[in-house]
């Protein structure tokens, strides 16, 4: 097997799995797979297991350790505040760990059920001045911070980490997908201006809106795009695996209608209904959340979008500025190895616990790595 030094990712969403190996001297030396549609979850070890043969296969290598992508329709954002007195001395790192260690435990104490997949500070208040960034040399008197922590039901990843054990190999990192996305994709688009990245999975959708440089909020809605297979279903009177293939190949392939079907006329109209709503409810989110009144753009990602595409858009009746962003296998995967290799400034790493010794915060998260 070859001694080259790989980082492997699994993203685990509800209706597939998908999976690379990235060869971390060399962005060119990357190996992606991905599962066929899951019905359910009987199969889920079995599927891992195969795609996880197939990577090594591949890549020639051995997979020791996979960094774990998933989202939740119970996933949760938390936004905190604390603050510190001090006496005139140099604002130090270790007196920002120190508040960040005291959020985590509270956040631990009263979420039991969670577990802290990212820990981001959006703001810094020193003296009463805003810092996205902690100055390198700053004296004060009282500084507090704004922090953000995502987490995802501990019950979801503890189910993976049992199966990826079983299979004798560990979960290095956490890593909830719709936020290392939405870190990937607008760090290559050139956006201003207030931002949301709605990404719609097969039953649930996720809401990340920034505003500047900031993850203004998170916000999960209970629908995605299993809905619009159901209404397929319903309102047409077909099965839903008839209904599901239907919506796959929606404006692409006319042969797989129904004879009932006559045209895409009355699917377009299912689809876009339902479509309207899920943005609608979005809207309706973000603005409660953020008091927005002005316009801003939406960037449509996930699986749950594909059925549509921009030319389609103009026939949505919505008041803000939306794009469809058509992401691929290779767009999710390598989304979670930029934030490894790359990761967001205003974030603190945390990092797995090692065998051998470390000081105190050194065991809990690296800052800013």
């Amino acid at each position: 097997m070859s001694d080259k030094n790989y980082q492997t990712f699994f993203d685990c969403g509800s209706s597939k799995i998908r999976a690379a190996t990235f060869n971390i001297d060399n962005d060119n030396d990357a190996y992606f797979t991905e599962s066929e549609f899951l019905k359910d979850n009987t199969s889920l070890e079995l599927k891992i297991k195969e795609i996880v043969n197939s990577l090594e296969r591949d890549s020639n290598n051995y997979i020791n350790s996979v960094n774990l992508m998933i989202d939740s329709p119970k996933m949760l954002s938390i936004s905190i505040s604390l603050s510190k007195k001090l006496d005139g001395s140099k604002l130090k790192k270790e007196n920002i760990k120190f508040l960040v260690q005291e959020a985590k435990q509270e956040i631990l104490k009263y979420y039991t059920g969670y577990n802290i997949a990212h820990i981001i500070i959006n703001n810094y208040k020193i003296d009463g001045v805003d810092y996205l960034f902690l100055p390198d040399k700053i004296n004060c008197n009282f500084f507090s911070l704004d922090i953000l922590f995502i987490c995802l039901p501990l019950e979801l990843v503890l189910s993976f980490k049992d199966i990826f054990s079983r299979l004798n190999i560990l979960v290095d990192r956490i890593i909830c997908t719709s936020y290392a996305k939405s870190i990937h994709y607008k760090s290559n688009l050139n956006l201003s201006g207030p931002v949301s990245f709605i990404d719609v999975g097969f039953d649930k959708t996720s809401i990340i809106t920034y505003l500047n440089e900031n993850i203004a909020m998170l916000d999960i809605l209970s629908v995605g795009g299993n809905h619009i297979t159901k209404d397929l279903s319903k309102v047409l009177n077909i099965s839903l695996q008839k209904s599901e293939q239907i919506k796959l190949n929606f404006d692409q392939n006319l042969n797989i209608l129904s004879e009932e079907i006559k045209s895409t006329d009355m699917l377009q109209k299912i689809i876009l209904a339902r479509t309207e709503e899920i943005l609608e409810l979005c809207n309706k989110s973000i603005k409660s959340n953020l008091f927005l009144t002005e316009k801003f753009k939406m960037v449509l990602t996930g699986q749950g979008s594909k059925i549509l595409d921009s030319k389609l858009k103009d026939n949505i009746s919505f008041v803000n500025d939306i794009d469809f962003l058509e992401e691929t296998l290779e767009d999710i995967c390598w989304s979670g190895f930029r934030l490894i290799s790359k990761p967001n400034k205003q974030e603190v790493v945390i990092v797995p616990k090692k065998s051998i010794k470390h000081g105190f915060f050194e065991k809990l998260f690296h800052l800013f790595r």
